[in-house]
């Protein structure tokens, strides 16, 4: 793993942002399995939320990739922020909000009206994200590295 940090830390800009990009392809398009498994397990009319005070909202395969995707982004631009400002700490900084947010993000899984089958999904997404998006980006993160 070492290794590998330090093969990333000596990448070019251009290198590192092509890294980041599949990174997050790569959250994208584990959270589209979870959904075709569930589809096929579940069905699809069983994959439907409803929030308090909202219409009914059927979980398609767009909004697995929307709510993984500008997740992703927001993530891969705080840590372009924080690498810009805050260099020294950047990695440790954006893994510790990344945590953060992957454990506030249950809470709507929690208070969302679903079947038992839709809620285990979406709790399923959230982990499959935080599982391709967290290590991924600590990898390409620039910074000093762990020792």
């Amino acid at each position: 793993m070492a290794a590998a940090t330090e093969q990333v830390q000596g990448l070019g800009t251009g290198a590192r942002l092509r890294a980041r990009a599949i990174v997050m392809v790569a959250a994208v398009l584990a959270t589209l399995v979870v959904w075709a498994i569930a589809a096929l397990a579940f069905g699809q009319d069983d994959l439907v939320v409803q929030q308090p005070g909202k219409e009914e909202m059927e979980l398609a395969a767009g909004a697995f990739v929307f709510f993984s995707a500008v997740p992703s982004l927001l993530g891969w631009i705080l840590l372009e922020v924080l690498e810009r400002f805050a260099p020294a700490r950047a990695r440790i900084v954006w893994t510790v909000v990344a945590v953060v947010v992957l454990l506030l993000s249950f809470l709507p899984v929690i208070q969302v009206e679903a079947t038992g089958g839709t809620k285990v999904t979406l709790a399923l997404l959230h982990l499959v994200v935080g599982a391709v998006l967290i290590p991924g980006f600590w990898r390409t993160g620039r910074g000093r590295a762990a020792e």
